[in-house]
C-alpha cells in the first residue's frame, strides 16, 4: 500500500512538471523562457522570450531562426544569452508562410523591436540582432534598415541571395550599414558557399564598413544545430558561441 502511495505521488510530481511547456523549459543553470504573442500587421506570433536575473535594464537581442523553424537548439541557445546577462527574443517568423515576403518579415522584427520596448527589463538602446540561415540573410538585409539594431551577428547567411520569395539581396544594401557585424561561417557550406562569404567581406571593407568575420575550417551549413533540433555542444560550437556572446558583450555592454 505504501509502495502504491509513493508511485502516485511520483506520478503526480511528474504530470505537474509535464505541465510546463516545452516554451518553459531551460537547461541546467540557464534562464526558462516562456512565449508571449507579437502583434504585427494585424496577425499574432509566437515569440520566444527568455531574461536574465536582476532587474536590468538589459541589453537584448532579437534571435531570427533558421528556414526549419524555431528548434528545440535555439531556445536553449537563447537561455545560455540570458544566462550571460541578455534579454532575448526569437519571434517565429513561419507562423503564417514559410517564405513570407522580406517586408513581411521586416515589420514582423520591427514590432518585436517594438515590443522589447515596453518591457522593463530591456534596454531599449541597447538591441542586437542575430540570425541564422535564412535568419542570417535577415540580418545583414535588416541591421542596415532598422535603426533600432546597434550590432548583428550573421551566421552562415547568404549575402546575394533574394531569398525563397526573390527579395532584395542584402549585398546592396552595404552602403546603408552603420552597425558593427561578426559573420560565422563553414568552409564546408555547400548552400551559401564560402567564396560568397570572402566576397561580401572584401565589399564590406572597400566600403569601410566594421566587420568581424569567424570562418571554421570543414564546417558544414548550419552547424549548430543538429539533424535532431537540438544544439550541437561541441569544443567547436561552443567557440562559435563564444565569439557571438563576447561580441555583443562589446557591442551592446
Amino acid at each position: 500500500m505504501r509502495s502504491m502511495i509513493l508511485l502516485a505521488a511520483v506520478v503526480s510530481l511528474l504530470l505537474l512538471v509535464g505541465g510546463v511547456g516545452a516554451a518553459d523549459i531551460g537547461t541546467a543553470g540557464m534562464r526558462n523562457g516562456t512565449t508571449v504573442n507579437i502583434q504585427s500587421d494585424g496577425q499574432s506570433y509566437p515569440a520566444y522570450i527568455t531574461t536574465p536575473e536582476g532587474d536590468g535594464p538589459s541589453p537584448a537581442v532579437v534571435l531570427i531562426h533558421s528556414f526549419n523553424g524555431l528548434e528545440p537548439g535555439y531556445r536553449v541557445m537563447a537561455d545560455r544569452l540570458a544566462a550571460d546577462g541578455f534579454v532575448v527574443i526569437a519571434p517565429e517568423w513561419q507562423t503564417f508562410e514559410q517564405a513570407p515576403q522580406d517586408n513581411v518579415t521586416e515589420e514582423l522584427i520591427r514590432d518585436t523591436v517594438a515590443y522589447l520596448g515596453t518591457r522593463p527589463e530591456v534596454n531599449a538602446s541597447s538591441i542586437g540582432l542575430a540570425g541564422f540561415c535564412a535568419g542570417g540573410r535577415y540580418t545583414m538585409l535588416f541591421l542596415p534598415r532598422i535603426e533600432e539594431f546597434s550590432a548583428g551577428v550573421a551566421w552562415y547567411g547568404f549575402p546575394y541571395s533574394g531569398g525563397q520569395a526573390n527579395g532584395t539581396a542584402p549585398a546592396s544594401q552595404i552602403g546603408n550599414i552603420t552597425d558593427p557585424m561578426l559573420i560565422i561561417h563553414g568552409t564546408a557550406d555547400e548552400a551559401s558557399p564560402v567564396a560568397d562569404i570572402y566576397r561580401y567581406a572584401t565589399e564590406l571593407d572597400a566600403a569601410g564598413k566594421y566587420f568581424e568575420l569567424k570562418v571554421y575550417q570543414g564546417e558544414p551549413h548550419g552547424f549548430m544545430i543538429g539533424e535532431d533540433g537540438e544544439l550541437v555542444e561541441t569544443p567547436l560550437t561552443e567557440s562559435a558561441y563564444s565569439e557571438m556572446a563576447g561580441f555583443f558583450n562589446r557591442t551592446l555592454g
